[in-house]
């Protein structure tokens, strides 16, 4: 029997909007059926808790890289299952990444070795704040870019995340889209109950524009369910398990709050699937969002195998699953962490908080088969505070560029978004021409 009948308490506002969640549905603006309209579609993947840049783009080709590393370096590639795999003299790909080899070699996806926020902050709390709000440096509550961003495009709703409850990057005035992680987004919750569903509906049955509202967002979460589990069916029939490895998972609560609510990275695949599903089905929404928690590697970070390894190889998964539904002319998926971690190992064969970090550029637009930007190497003398990469690129000159190259904001309205950043020609080869 449903925990809700006639005897169960009232159900009030609050409860109902817990219950409608973010999910409901905005009408399709009048550019997405316009003949020819093939807007860029912008997905960050956000890796919460600080993934290590430089076990996943390795630079064999440095030999300070070594001396840095004598226990979780990633041997120089040598054609084996345990060394790099060789992008170029310098960078080589982690093999558990090995997915990811074709992609770049077809030229769609590219790194930047050296990007992050200019704020020194090692805590993982601000830092993300800082992403989030594209304000480093300042703690204060404000708009999540990408909320501010959704409204730049003039749309009821064009923005939406899977994973996290409520994440700072699409909080704000603009309305947004917020889906479950993993299987949580196939399911309806209480509203499959028709008479919590009837309940809910009656509150607002005094207010016809409230009510109207409300019956979309009923019908609106049980279509997303059902959407979602129809994917995931066909999916899971397509492919290997792995890829649909389940989100369940638990950690040490300094990795907790390192995550800061995003899932484990084990689910990353699964979550980008749905938010591929979603995002295809409805060409409003422009800009996705997904995160993963797992990457604060302290201790026994491994190397080839290990808690790291395993999480870039869910990485690759997701990247590859992204690439399936965003691999129109002007789609970008981005991938980036907070701050990046020590060049050397520590005393627990792990890595501590460090500064500068790797960002990754995947789709048709972008200039890819390459490294973009400035690498100073990773001699004493050419790191920050003499142990982490420096940052040489501001996070939001690479996503200012982006969003002028391919989804059609003007420089000036960059400006607006990302007070304070200067355009880094440095990254004027970022795209395509």
């Amino acid at each position: 029997m449903s925990a809700f009948n006639k005897t169960a308490m009232p159900l009030n506002r609050r409860h109902a909007l817990m219950f409608l969640g973010g999910n409901a549905w905005a009408m399709r603006p009048a550019w997405a059926d316009a003949p020819g309209s093939t807007p860029g579609r912008l997905v960050l993947v956000f890796l919460r808790g600080a993934y290590d840049g430089i076990s996943a783009l390795v630079p064999h080709g440095d030999a300070q890289y070594y001396k840095l590393r004598p226990s979780i370096a990633i041997a120089r590639p040598d054609g084996g299952a345990s060394s790099a795999l060789a992008l170029d003299n310098l960078f080589g790909l982690h093999p558990a990444m090995a997915g990811l080899l074709p992609l770049w070699q077809q030229g769609v996806l590219a790194a930047i070795p050296g990007a992050g926020s200019p704020d020194s902050t090692r805590s993982h709390f601000d830092a993300q704040h800082h992403w989030e709000t594209g304000l480093p440096g300042s703690s204060a509550a404000g708009t999540g870019w990408m909320n501010s961003l959704s409204k730049l495009y003039g749309k009821e709703r064009s923005a939406l995340g899977v994973g996290e409850a409520n994440p700072q990057i699409l909080a704000g005035p603009q309305a947004v889209q917020l889906v479950a992680s993993g299987q949580a987004a196939t399911r309806a919750g209480a509203l499959a109950d028709t008479r919590t569903r009837e309940a809910i509906l009656k509150m607002y049955a005094a207010n016809p524009s409230l009510a109207q509202s409300a019956q979309a967002g009923a019908d609106s979460r049980m279509q997303t369910a059902a959407m979602l589990t129809q994917a995931q069916t066909e999916a899971a029939m397509a492919a290997p398990p792995v890829a649909m490895a389940s989100s369940a998972g638990s950690d040490s609560a300094i990795q907790q709050a390192a995550n800061n609510g995003a899932p484990p990275a084990q689910g990353l695949a699964l979550d980008a699937q749905n938010l591929g599903t979603l995002m295809g089905k409805n060409r409003q929404l422009r800009l996705g969002f997904l995160s993963a928690g797992g990457w604060d590697t302290h201790l026994n970070q491994g190397n080839t195998s290990g808690a790291l390894a395993n999480n870039l190889g869910s990485l690759s998964r997701a990247l590859l699953q992204l690439r399936r539904h965003f691999s129109e002319p002007q789609d970008v998926v981005v991938v980036a962490s907070e701050f990046g971690r020590t060049c050397a190992e520590n005393g627990t064969r792990g890595t501590d908080h460090g500064h500068g970090n790797v960002m990754w550029l995947m789709g048709n637009a972008v200039a890819g088969g390459r490294w973009h930007g400035q690498w100073s190497g990773l001699a004493p003398g050419n790191l920050n505070e003499g142990r982490d990469l420096p940052v040489h690129h501001d996070f939001r000159a690479v996503f200012a560029h982006i969003l002028a190259g391919t989804q059609g904001v003007a420089r000036e309205d960059t400006e607006r978004l990302f007070p304070g950043y200067r355009w880094d020609p440095r990254l004027d080869s970022l795209l395509r021409a």
